[in-house]
């Protein structure tokens, strides 16, 4: 389950740097530094998922249940790579266009649906059983 904990520091980790670049791109311009930054909004989406990623697998981790490891390196690198979507479409403004990243996207997604599921049928399963169902 260590591997939660992994997971929402790297997230952690690219909250605060892509703070960082957006700052400085906006407000503090380095020559060439805006220029890579082609769409701010889907930086800010990257920027917020990647924080929703990191609370998610703190919570996980801390919610005092063994849940299974599959699951969590599902959280971890799911978490991780969901928001790098964002973080790559946002210099790339051809993204949504090529084919290796609808399936980059198509694999992180699939990853982390399949840990989310596995986990919150993991709380509904421990749930059920602490309540006598």
């Amino acid at each position: 389950m260590e591997v939660l904990l992994i997971g929402a520091a790297a997230c952690i980790t690219a909250l605060i740097t892509s703070a960082w670049l957006m700052t400085f791109a906006k407000w503090f311009p380095i020559k060439g530094v805006d220029a890579f930054i082609i769409d701010y909004k889907t930086l800010i989406r990257a920027h917020v998922d990647y924080a929703l990623m990191a609370l998610f697998g703190l919570a996980f981790y801390g919610v005092g249940i063994e849940l299974p490891t599959i699951a969590c390196w599902c959280i971890a690198v799911g978490g991780f790579s969901n928001p790098t979507i964002f973080t790559i479409a946002a210099f790339d403004p051809n993204f949504w266009n090529k084919k290796i990243w609808k399936i980059y996207a198509a694999i992180s997604f699939t990853v982390s649906s399949v840990g989310f599921i596995w986990i919150v049928y993991t709380l509904i399963r421990y749930a059920l059983e602490k309540s006598g169902n």
